[in-house]
């Protein structure tokens, strides 16, 4: 959990920069890519924790 936490805090910290500096529109693609990996990394976490119903 405290990897997805960091992955988000970098993602935001990214776009945020990417878009307020002119240029820097790269920041902001890898930002929003960072935030899409760190949901998919959540589930697959969720997912593989889940136990089998008796």
């Amino acid at each position: 959990m405290v990897l997805f936490l960091l992955l988000i805090i970098a993602a935001v910290a990214l776009g945020i920069i990417g878009a307020v500096v002119k240029g820097l529109l790269y920041l902001l693609i890898i930002g929003i890519i960072v935030f899409l990996v760190s949901f998919v990394f959540l589930g697959t976490r969720m997912r593989r924790r889940r136990r089998p119903a008796r």
